[in-house]
């Protein structure tokens, strides 16, 4: 039999911090468990990359012991987390692609793709090699585009890339949604494509920090005895990106001045609305939010540990009523409050999901407050949910219908 040789790319991967990265490492190690013995899987990624105050050292070679799997991370020209300077990073991105795979051959490509362009890079990079292509699509980029494209260059770039996009998804052999809200969205655009819908899941990371062991242990805050304790404001933990599509300056300046006797913000992160959250916080005098540079995942869960409530939003954007947002399963695993400013398919999927998670309309302070009120403070493993969304068995039926593009 002759060897299966399989490429993946992915423009995040670890070291790397965000959601593109965690799922493809995961996508991975399921690949390397279901494969033949005899298959080879290089990823062609990025030299980390993420957030520029995020720094970290990774190498630019990587081969595990059994030789099945080579990982090339390709370094990018410093960059800024705006779009003319992420389209120059992978525009960067695409070229090393291009000389990297020159005269190699593959029988699957597969791409997962957030932006759209690692999915065109991916087809086009199958329709040179000859090979069959697997997609694994994480959001619907062009329904972002008018919020993202300047209002003059919209009438032609969103044609443009909705092109693009209907190029690439013909090209699949199979398709996979990460939120099964995309349906309505792929489903009458492309009537004869192979859809899955494969999620977001929670890392063992998680399940062997929150899950085994909420109530084991007492909190730090608990451990002295007072026979009259002080109240105390309580501890909101937000962490991820601050861009565009958090919409955090829209939210948490009005949101945090109206709870500042009662709360206080951390937030865990970077971004290219990073600075316009800082000057809106000035404006209003809001004291009670502090902003951190971004940490690698198990000082992360060291925070998540001290919270006493968890903080999500969604910008007030018509294309974020259909995603679930990866940091949902990553919060819901801790077993603490969840307070998130989410609409239609991830509200539903906070009511049907995740118990003790308070959602609000996005970008109303207010209607905020208010679901603030609703929540209780404490906390409660959510184990249905783990064991429903575990990131190893998803993986695991996806790595599954990868491997079958190849034995056909």
């Amino acid at each position: 039999m002759s060897e299966p040789r399989l490429l993946l790319l992915t423009f995040y991967y670890p070291p790397d911090l965000g959601a593109g990265s965690f799922r493809s490492h995961a996508l991975v190690q399921a690949l390397l468990e279901r494969l033949p013995a005899n298959a080879h899987l290089e990823v062609l990624t990025t030299a980390p990359n993420r957030y520029a105050g995020f720094s970290t050292q990774a190498p630019e070679v990587e081969k595990d012991d059994t030789g099945r799997l080579t990982v090339r991370r390709l370094a990018l020209p410093s960059h800024q987390s705006g779009m003319l300077d992420q389209s120059r990073a992978f525009a960067s991105y695409a070229r090393q692609v291009r000389r990297s795979v020159h005269g190699k051959d593959y029988d699957l490509v597969i791409a997962t793709s957030s932006r759209l362009m690692t999915a065109v890079l991916g087809a086009y990079i199958a329709r040179k090699c000859s090979a069959r292509l697997y997609l694994d699509i994480r959001d619907i980029f062009v329904e972002n585009l008018p919020f993202l494209l300047p209002s003059g260059t919209r009438w032609l770039g969103i044609p443009f890339f909705a092109a693009l996009e209907r190029w690439a998804v013909k090209c699949a052999s199979r398709v996979n949604l990460v939120s099964k809200g995309f349906e309505a969205y792929y489903r009458p655009r492309f009537p004869c494509q192979v859809f899955s819908w494969h999620s977001n899941g929670v890392d063992r990371l998680f399940i062997d920090a929150f899950v085994e062991q909420v109530g084991a242990q007492p909190r730090a805050d608990e451990t002295a005895v007072s026979p009259q304790p002080m109240p105390r404001r309580l501890r909101i933990l937000y962490a991820g990106n601050i861009g565009q599509c958090q919409g955090l300056d829209r939210i948490l300046p009005v949101l945090a001045k109206r709870l500042e006797k009662e709360a206080c913000f951390v937030l865990i992160g970077d971004g290219g609305r990073r600075e316009a959250l800082q000057t809106r916080l000035r404006e209003l005098g809001t004291t009670n939010v502090e902003i951190r540079a971004p940490v690698e995942r198990d000082r992360l869960i060291e925070e998540y540990h001290k919270a006493d409530v968890l903080f999500l939003h969604l910008n007030e954007m018509d294309c974020f009523s259909r995603v679930i947002p990866s940091k949902l399963f990553e919060y819901a695993a801790t077993g603490k409050p969840i307070l998130a400013g989410v609409r239609a398919f991830p509200a539903d999927f906070c009511a049907q999901h995740i118990d003790n998670a308070s959602v609000f309309e996005p970008c109303d302070p207010e209607a905020a407050v208010s679901a603030f009120r609703k929540l209780v403070i404490s906390d409660h493993p959510r184990e249905d949910f783990v064991e429903q969304f575990r990131r190893d068995r998803i993986m695991a039926e996806m790595a599954g219908d990868i491997a079958e593009l190849t034995d056909n």
